[in-house]
């Protein structure tokens, strides 16, 4: 158990190091803005499985990822060093699909709720009068 206490403290601090370097040291033009969503770590910790979430840039979620992962090399050294890290994990970047999901999963219940209430109204006020 104390393993996934350490891992779990590691994935914050990689996601909080690597939200720090994205925004202030990557100058890949095809980065832009970037929220880091979630790290997880391999039991082992020799992989970082990095979801992240791009905002408002011109560039399209595979180019972001496509310049966060030739930055990989930077990015892993700076976190192992930052993070005094024998072994930096090596760094994969998977663009966080949750919040679409949700946001669609969201859009489907009101539109559903709202068919409910539209076909509920005229069936209840049809429904005495028949």
């Amino acid at each position: 158990m104390a393993g996934n206490a350490r891992r779990e403290r590691i994935e914050g601090e990689v996601q909080r190091v690597l939200s720090t370097l994205v925004a202030r040291e990557v100058k890949d033009p095809r980065v832009g803005s970037v929220t880091i969503t979630a790290v997880q770590l391999a039991p082992d910790l020799s992989v970082a499985r990095i979801f992240f979430l791009p905002f408002g840039g011109r560039h399209g979620a595979d180019e972001v990822r496509a310049g966060l992962t030739s930055a990989a090399g930077f990015l892993r050294g700076e976190v192992g060093r930052r993070l005094s890290l024998r072994h930096a994990p090596r760094l994969e970047f998977v663009i966080d699909s949750h919040l679409e999901e949700a946001s669609h999963l969201t859009e489907l219940i009101d539109r559903a709720v709202l068919g409910d209430r539209s076909k509920g109204g005229a069936g209840g006020e049809s429904g005495p009068s028949d």
